[in-house]
């Protein structure tokens, strides 16, 4: 018998948004993507089997690739991955129930883009840092130079401890001085976890798109002052997923 067929959501959007004839979705193959309208509101989707298995890195792609392909160009809502309803009628339905918020956030979306700047730090940089600053740290690190870890262990563990504390006192300080550097560059901002113990800052902003300029300026700026140290990247434009979300509105 074959699969049965449901729709994989991607994303809310204005309702005279197409997608484009080259536009990809998920699935294997993946499936064409079509829109469903509602009023203002308009729902990027495409056929799925309803028992097939996504989460591959390619449906992860397709999926991130359509909402930043679309943010580029119109406001998008981003709706949480793996989302995937019965049909047409079951998408009219979510746009219908919450039409008005869905709208509202459009709005306020409009000529407004993500950007993501995420820097993490050269190890041996930083390490060769901490102990230039740190005369307790360096002498417990001249204790362990040469001998086993079993001999060490002790003071290998304090040293650990102490390069542990100084990275986070140097992260929270390197995070707050970005977000100062570019806030009035934005108009909001979203702080990350770490995604890595080295991580020196990670951070999703919200920009108006007359400010883009401004703004990727001002991070290229940013990251050439702690060139030696930090590896920087910027990440964007993106669809707004740090700020908000179909599902946050429904939730």
């Amino acid at each position: 018998m074959a699969d049965e067929i449901g729709l994989f959501v991607y994303g809310i959007v204005p309702s005279d948004v197409e997608p484009t004839p080259d536009a990809v979705g998920v699935g294997d193959p993946p499936g064409e993507v079509d829109v469903v309208r509602q009023g203002r509101l308009a729902a990027l989707v495409s056929e799925v089997g309803l028992e097939e298995a996504l989460g591959r890195p390619a449906d992860l792609t397709a999926y991130q690739q359509l909402l930043d392909g679309t943010a580029a160009v119109a406001p998008v809502l981003p709706v949480r991955f793996g989302t995937v309803v019965t049909g047409p009628d079951a998408v009219a339905d979510l746009l219908d129930a919450h039409h008005d918020r869905f709208a509202a956030a459009l709005d306020e979306l409009e000529d407004r883009i993500q950007y993501t700047v995420h820097g993490r730090y050269d190890e041996q940089e930083l390490i060769a840092e901490i102990l230039a600053g740190s005369p307790a740290a360096a002498d417990l690190a001249d204790q362990v130079r040469g001998l086993s870890e079993a001999a060490t262990r002790e003071q290998r563990i304090r040293l650990g401890e102490m390069i542990s504390q100084a990275v986070e006192l140097r992260r929270e300080a390197e995070s707050r001085q970005l977000i100062d550097t570019l806030v009035p560059l934005s108009v909001s901002n979203a702080p990350r976890p770490p995604s890595n113990e080295l991580d020196a800052v990670n951070a999703a902003f919200l920009v108006d798109v007359d400010r883009e300029e401004e703004f990727v300026e001002a991070v290229e700026e940013f990251a050439e002052q702690r060139r030696d140290v930090i590896r920087m990247r910027l990440l964007g434009p993106l669809a707004p997923y740090d700020f908000v979300s179909a599902h946050q509105l429904v939730e």
